[in-house]
């Protein structure tokens, strides 16, 4: 069993934001494997379906960004799961737009999101999936993680939210390793 989740903010003016791509995976996702992500408990909208006899959680925690890991923790305490069977898919800033890096385990870097997560479940040692969101070139961080792409960006991320959704589904279904050598880059 997985627990897949998708960092971003709750509510329509988050839509589209840099900051909520983890979002747009996880829909993606759902569309793809007929999941719905309607359930409202654990502080997060869930789903469960099944891909290739594996169950997986669908998880969109709906507690803002920086809270993510209250989430996450109940979610996993629920389910009784161990942390490397825990996806999550994220933006980040560190890396060039459209950009995809999967790892099986690291530091939260300068996430927020992430910090909570590694916070509350006391390790760091779950695969994850950074969508590529670039840096401002100038201007406040937090207003540009919480701002929309440019015309320019939006070809190149919805290509890596794609990519991010076939790398969790080989995950899955493969392992990390042939994911990580077939969707890194």
């Amino acid at each position: 069993m997985y627990i897949i989740a998708g960092l971003g903010n709750p509510g329509k003016r988050y839509d589209g934001t840099r900051h909520n791509v983890g979002f747009e995976a996880i829909d993606l996702l759902a569309h793809r494997n007929g999941i719905k992500v309607n359930k409202l408990k654990h502080k997060a909208l869930y789903g469960e379906g099944f891909w290739g006899g594996e169950k997986v959680v669908l998880v969109k925690p709906q507690t803002f960004m920086n809270l993510s890991g209250e989430s996450l923790r109940d979610m996993m305490e629920f389910y009784k799961l161990d942390i490397k069977n825990l996806i999550v898919i994220y933006d980040d800033v560190d890396i060039e737009v459209g950009t995809l890096r999967i790892r099986q385990k690291g530091s939260s870097g300068s996430h927020n999101g992430m910090k909570s997560i590694i916070h509350q479940l006391q390790s760091h040692d779950f695969p994850r999936i950074r969508i590529g969101i670039g840096k401002p070139q100038y201007g406040d961080l937090a207003d540009y993680v919480l701002g929309r792409f440019s015309k320019e960006e939006i070809s190149p991320t919805v290509e890596a939210i794609e990519r991010a959704a076939l790398a969790v589904e080989s995950i899955v279904k493969e392992g990390i390793e042939l994911a990580m050598n077939r969707y890194n880059g």
